[in-house]
């Protein structure tokens, strides 16, 4: 999980920058961090879903995750899209970057949503009483 938060800080300050850098070379670099934080979010969860949920639901539960991260992009791009007609991309940018520095910040107070990094461990064994 700290992993994962880390992860989302780097992409919400990515994305502050993409609003703010005025030079191409800059924002391509705010680009190529933003690319590399990503698989850092992305390995971890996967990770913990497959630890996390029982093997006889893993696909359904995959299969809904890729339902949502497909269907989410044309909407966000329904929602964004005319948005970006009124307002300047920019400041949209740099609002939801520091909503999602907000969320990250947030994140490692919620101590049940960060119990889910630690190790599943293992059932305890009943103990023969006879022994």
């Amino acid at each position: 999980m700290r992993t994962m938060v880390v992860s989302n800080l780097i992409m919400g300050a990515c994305t502050v920058a993409l609003g703010v850098v005025p030079h191409l070379g800059v924002y391509l670099a705010a680009m190529g961090i933003f690319g590399v934080a990503l698989p850092l979010y992305n390995t971890p969860a996967t990770v913990m879903l497959q630890e996390r949920v029982e093997p006889a639901y893993l696909g359904r539960v995959f299969s809904v995750m890729t339902m949502l991260s497909t269907a989410l992009m044309p909407l966000s791009m329904l929602l964004f899209g005319p948005l970006a007609e009124v307002v300047s991309i920019e400041p949209l940018l740099q609002i939801t970057g520091v909503l999602v520095i907000f969320l990250g910040l947030l994140a490692p107070l919620h101590r049940r949503l960060m119990s889910f990094g630690e190790p599943k461990r293992p059932p305890v064994e009943s103990q023969d009483l006879a022994s």
